[in-house]
């Protein structure tokens, strides 16, 4: 371990590249679909796929409108003209001998991320991000001699996105991470699951003592924001502890054991010189029009940061607010209670999401089923004071694991709050005749005595009386 004083010496300079996988049906240049998650190896590929001779590769158009979608996510317009490469190295899984990419002219430059860091916006910069078709997949089995080759992901849609080397800490590239993964969500460019391996970083780390940039490593195939964060810091440490030995830092690709938490070398780092790049012959160059280009900004829904806003007006704290936005789905249903409803509707629905949802591992292992006329109709009971707030949370966690009515949920539930303010009278008179004492501490000014009997009036009607109207009934009755 790295003494803080030794490590202070040295600026950290991080830079990511992150692969998603478009959101597109078929792939990038063939007409086959692009799902390849529970699909038997080697059955979603064509000729193009295999690189049968004589195979020629046509654009899907919508993977093109996609990369358009996610330069305006980072804050830039798209590249009016752009084409495509070959990048040639020789893998199994590579039937072509090449990778289609976009090495000279990509789609997307000069874009940005801009997220909050400790209390303070943080901008990173976005070189470049282009378009490229996936290569397929090679195992390993354990305890065999041999490997299998998985086809299926060949030509899967690509966008590499590039950033500059802004990022000085691993908690600085893991947030820089997480926000990444929202605009290219909330933009429907990708889905961006970290499961499924639709989003992927390479790591570049170095360490240096001066304003020149030290050696660099390149830590590939990370796919959650934690080993990202990790990754990160064990490369610093590793590298400034050889620096510190006298040793040079190799330049090199790196792998992450994730169950040891240490990167390990794969191979010495290929130049550009080595991938002998050239323009490819068979897909002709990319021009964009103004239309088009009109078309998909006129199209790109609201972006992170604006519902950041919108739910800071709300009124929601800001914790609340970024566990909402993890997930797209449950951000826009807030929006949309808000847009046809108000804000107090809005918010307590918002609170349920983040504190019942998250809380709850029954709840957190469905979609959500319930629908939003539902779900204002149990916010609305609560307003209403039909429900206690823990009741209306134990009736959501119902309706988002199933659907159904709240109404007939809380009254299955047994869960309908009295509020009939005769019934609860007499349940209160008889709760001050047996508690006299209480009663009296009561009328002496002693209002903590107060919670005593409200408990009593709760015990009593069964957890069904109206807590605020028994406390009001009680110091009607004694006179208060």
């Amino acid at each position: 371990m790295i003494d803080p004083a030794t490590r202070a010496k040295y600026t950290s300079t991080i830079g990511i590249e992150c692969h998603v996988q478009l959101s597109t049906k078929t792939k990038l240049f063939s007409a086959v679909a692009n799902d390849a998650r529970e699909a038997p190896p080697n059955t979603l590929i064509s000729h193009i796929d295999l690189g049968m001779p004589g195979a020629l590769p046509v654009l899907n158009e919508a993977a093109l409108q996609l990369g358009i979608k996610a330069a305006f996510a980072l804050g830039t317009p798209p590249q009016r003209f752009s084409k495509f490469d070959r990048k040639h190295y020789f893998y199994p899984d590579l039937p072509n001998g090449y990778q289609i990419t976009q090495f000279y002219d990509p789609i997307i430059k000069n874009g940005k991320v801009t997220f909050t860091f400790e209390g303070t916006q943080k901008t990173v910069g976005i070189h470049e991000a282009h378009l490229e078709a996936d290569a397929g997949k090679s195992t390993h089995p354990a305890g065999k001699d041999y490997s299998l080759v998985d086809l299926n992901r060949v030509g899967t849609p690509l966008l590499e996105i590039v950033s500059e080397p802004d990022i000085h800490s691993p908690a600085e590239a893991k947030a820089y991470g997480r926000e990444l993964q929202l605009l290219v969500r909330y933009a429907g460019v990708s889905d961006a699951s970290l499961y499924y391996g639709n989003m992927r970083f390479d790591v570049n780390v170095s360490v240096s003592k001066t304003d020149e940039l030290g050696t660099r490593t390149e830590t590939k195939n990370l796919n959650s924001f934690r080993s990202v964060e990790k990754a990160a810091e064990y490369e610093i440490n590793r590298q400034i502890e050889q620096l510190e030995k006298g040793e040079k830092i190799v330049q090199e690709t790196r792998g992450w054991d994730d169950a040891k938490q240490k990167t390990f070398s794969q191979r010495s780092k290929e130049e550009a010189h080595d991938y002998r790049y050239m323009p490819d012959p068979d897909l002709p160059p990319i021009e964009l029009i103004d239309e088009m280009i009109a078309q998909v900004k006129k199209s790109m829904p609201a972006m992170p940061n604006d519902y950041r806003t919108l739910f800071k007006q709300i009124g929601l704290d800001t914790a609340v607010i970024e566990i909402l936005l993890d997930s797209p789905k449950n951000a826009v249903f807030i929006k949309s209670v808000y847009d046809k409803h108000d804000a107090s509707h809005a918010k307590r629905i918002a609170n349920w999401f983040v504190n019942v949802i998250t809380a709850s591992e029954s709840a957190a292992q469905f979609e959500n089923k319930a629908d939003e006329s539902s779900a204002v109709k149990l916010s609305q009971m609560v307003a209403d004071k039909k429900l206690s707030s823990s009741a209306a949370k134990e009736i959501w966690i119902e309706l988002y694991a199933k659907g159904g009515d709240p109404e007939k949920t809380a009254a299955d539930k047994n869960l309908l709050q009295v509020s009939d303010e005769g019934e609860i009278a007499k349940i209160v008179q008889q709760v001050l005749s047996d508690n006299p004492q209480a009663a009296e501490d009561v009328k002496q000014g002693e209002m903590k005595a107060i919670g005593f009997l409200v408990g009593q009036v709760m015990k009593a009607s069964k957890g069904k009386a109206n807590p605020a109207l028994a406390q009001d009934l009680i110091k009607k009755q004694l006179g208060l």
